[in-house]
Formats: structure tokens, sequence, C-alpha cells
């Protein structure tokens, strides 16, 4: 399940579902507005192998990696979201649920930043591999 932070704008939803990228938003499809970080985590928790997409730099934490979810913080602008959500769910590593579970990505204009679960430190991934 792909859920889309609240913070993302309505005209990217409906740009990936355009794209006939199944997404739900936040406080809108799952969850309720207004939840607060901690809330998404335990809502996370509940749901079956949920992808979180946010622009929210606090889901960017080696902490948060759990098994049984993706956490994806988009570091581009607001009108961007988009391309960038449907770019990372194409790049062979992240291309299936399993390849995702367990990590927190930093998206950015330059490349991926991840943190695995149980790893000592974040690695970058170039867009082009």
């Amino acid at each position: 399940m792909n859920i889309l932070d609240e913070n993302i704008i309505d005209s990217q939803r409906q740009r990936l579902r355009h794209w006939r990228m199944a997404m739900r938003h936040m406080g809108y499809d799952v969850g309720r507005q207004g939840m607060k970080d901690q809330e998404i985590i335990a809502l996370l928790h509940r749901l079956r192998r949920p992808t979180f997409f946010t622009r929210d730099e606090y889901f960017y934490a080696h902490h948060l990696c759990h098994a049984r979810y993706y956490l994806v913080y988009l570091a581009v602008a607001k009108d961007e979201v988009a391309p960038f959500v449907r770019r990372l769910l194409r790049h062979r590593e992240f291309d299936t649920v399993a390849k995702r579970l367990g990590t927190v990505v930093r998206v950015s204009q330059v490349d991926l930043s991840v943190w695995r679960l149980h790893a000592a430190q974040a690695i970058h991934v170039a867009w082009g591999t």
C-alpha cells in the first residue's frame, strides 16, 4: 500500500493516479488529518507492508527503520513529488515491496540516501542504477 502524507499537494496525487499508480492519501483515504508523526508511525505498524511518502524531514531517521514498512522522505519541491515517486518505485533497487521494506530513503535531485535496517550508516544510491 502506497500512502502519501497530507503534506503532498493534491495535484501531485492526481498526477500519480493519472499514471495509474495506486496511492492513498493520509487524512483522506487512511488515518485522519492532523496526525502527529508518532501517530503515523503507529498506524504504519498496523498496516500491511505500507510505503509512506512524505516531505517531512523527521521521517528520514535511522531509528525509524522497521521490517514492516518503508519510509520515503522527498527532499524535492512540492510540485516535483509525483515524478520522483514514480522514478523511485521503478528504480531497480526499490521496484518490489520486498526490496523496500526495512528502509528509510531520502530522495533528492542528485541521488538516494538509504538507511537499511541494522546498517551502521546510510548508503548513497545513484539514480542511474
